[in-house]
């Protein structure tokens, strides 16, 4: 595997320690880069990985291919739609162990086309930060629980990207996120808010319950149906950012490395809230005034736990 920054030597097979008895769910976790990361931590003997999804094929899919790298390992598939946060809070209802140890929020959407999530809110917000909220408050008292016991490491990791630093002043438009929010560079914008919205998310869920690590990763600019679905002008966009900046496009076997870092590095290489490039690098300092806001971080939480609790 080419050499990457930071931890340049980590590799998922020889780096990652045993996994037994940890219960894992990712979202998103049957295509890209949920499912690269759930077949590497079922390599090390996890007591189970949940995954969630649209497509009931797919899920079935992942499944089988646990089984057979360890049929020790329960695989269970969550169907939801992350555009609807009572979908995505039924999911969370059907849960049925009683510790969860990794939680990743893996699942997202990049420059789609202006629309809303059936609760009416910008489709990118919506899944990218919303639906992932819901998971988080419907998961909290399991997650509470799990970090209570002898020896627990309990962690949430929140992908977000680069793409944090398109976000509009203040972060989030409270008052158009209720809208499609069309414009010029419109998309990049939305895509902005929501990633911003991963990291501060990630770092206020820290500040609150600072036995539980979380942390915000950007994986990398990986080659998978994120980029793949975008229009011919939004991929073009990426690519030619990408030649800019001297960044090459990554596998879903190499972007996955940060996430699975994250998830299972020692827990005092890592610091809470912090937000990472790949693989394992601290880039706080990269965050702006915004990002790093207490007050913004609050009023984020608060807004967003209000939303999610009216559903």
């Amino acid at each position: 595997m080419p050499a990457m920054s930071g931890l340049v030597d980590f590799d998922p097979d020889e780096d990652v320690g045993p996994l037994t008895g940890k219960v894992i769910l990712i979202t998103g976790g049957t295509a890209g880069l949920g499912r690269a990361t759930a077949l590497a931590f079922a390599r090390h003997g996890p007591a189970h990985i949940y995954f969630t999804g649209r497509r009931a094929e797919a899920g079935a899919s992942l499944a089988s291919e646990i089984k057979r790298i360890d049929p020790s390992v329960g695989a269970t598939f969550l169907k939801l739609d992350m555009l609807s946060l009572a979908s995505v809070k039924a999911a969370c209802e059907t849960f049925a162990h009683d510790r969860l140890d990794i939680l990743m929020c893996n699942a997202g959407v990049m420059a789609v086309p202006p629309a809303l999530s059936q609760d009416g809110f910008e489709t990118q917000f919506a899944v990218n930060h919303l639906a992932h909220a819901m998971v988080v408050r419907q998961l909290l008292p399991v997650l509470l629980r799990t970090a209570e016991g002898p020896g627990a490491d309990v962690r949430v990791v929140c992908l977000t990207s680069l793409g944090w630093r398109a976000h509009p002043k203040g972060g989030v438009l409270y008052n158009k996120v209720r809208t499609k929010m069309e414009g010029i560079f419109g998309s990049w914008v939305r895509y902005g808010q929501s990633k911003f919205a991963n990291i501060v998310y990630a770092a206020e869920l820290a500040r609150r319950y600072p036995q539980i690590l979380s942390v915000s990763v950007h994986p990398g600019v990986v080659g998978t149906d994120l980029v793949h679905s975008l229009t011919w002008s939004r991929k073009a966009f990426v690519r030619g950012t990408n030649w800019v900046q001297g960044i090459s496009m990554m596998t879903p076997e190499q972007g996955r490395l940060n996430q699975i870092w994250a998830a299972t590095a020692k827990r005092s290489e890592i610091v809470n809230g912090g937000f990472y490039t790949p693989v394992g690098v601290l880039r706080n300092d990269m965050l702006d005034d915004d990002a790093k806001s207490p007050e913004i971080a609050r009023k984020l939480w608060d807004w967003t736990n209000e939303v999610v609790a009216g559903v």
